[in-house]
């Protein structure tokens, strides 16, 4: 629900502007829940991948990195997610949503796939 709202009292005149989107009185913020559902999803994906990769060294925390490139890419949905979520909520919002150091890495990829888009 979007415009003004005015309200004749007998007293007097309610008036009220609204903007954006609304439930229930309360403004909805989906972007918040899109970025945190896409970035423990990306981080439990790190997590499993960090059991089998050291990640000790930058080199190998790239390698961690490809390797969630990989499987995010070859899950569509989870790809979509993370793209929304840069949309909505900004790249540096999405790494530090990640909170891991491959995080720069995988926001890089997911930035290169909305511009393919």
């Amino acid at each position: 629900m979007a415009g003004d709202r005015n309200i004749q009292m007998g007293s007097g005149n309610y008036n009220e502007r609204i903007e954006g989107d609304y439930v229930q009185g309360n403004k909805f913020d989906g972007n918040k829940q899109n970025l945190a559902e896409a970035a423990s999803e990306i981080q439990a994906l790190l997590k499993q991948l960090e059991e089998t990769y050291p990640t000790e060294s930058t080199a190998n925390q790239m390698i961690v990195a490809a390797k969630a490139v990989e499987q995010i890419e070859s899950h569509p949905t989870l790809k979509q997610k993370a793209i929304n979520a840069v949309k909505e909520g900004g790249i540096a919002a999405f790494e530090k949503a990640i909170d891991n150091p491959a995080g720069a890495f995988i926001a890089g990829a997911v930035k290169g796939w909305q511009e393919v888009k």
